[in-house]
């Protein structure tokens, strides 16, 4: 494992990252949308054809420019309009439980 990923493989919360990367960030942005920054940092990462052939100065510039893109996707929108997980993407963010299901839940009167 090269030194940028255990360097990486250390860092744990979107704030670490953002840090780490030099990356000046609006902490509102953050509270609202952390998971999603780093869900979406993941997805850039996975989908970069080119980054397993990049040296570490220049790995280390692409990782800084997806993270940047990340953060910048929830600058100006919301988690539910992105639609990072899944959640959101099956149901456009509302989910809706039927009396019946409920009711099957309940424990039965004895």
């Amino acid at each position: 494992m090269d030194e940028l990923t255990q360097r990486l493989a250390k860092l744990s919360s979107a704030e670490d990252f953002l840090e780490f990367f030099q990356i000046p960030f609006d902490q509102n942005v953050i509270n609202v949308s952390r998971l999603h920054i780093l869900k979406r940092f993941y997805q850039y990462l996975r989908r970069d054809e080119e980054i397993t052939r990049l040296a570490n100065g220049a790995l280390y510039a692409r990782y800084r420019q997806l993270l940047v893109q990340a953060y910048d996707d929830f600058v100006s929108s919301t988690p539910a309009q992105e639609k990072v997980f899944k959640v959101f993407q099956d149901t456009d963010g509302k989910q809706s439980v039927s009396l019946d299901s409920l009711r099957a839940t309940l424990p039965s009167a004895a």
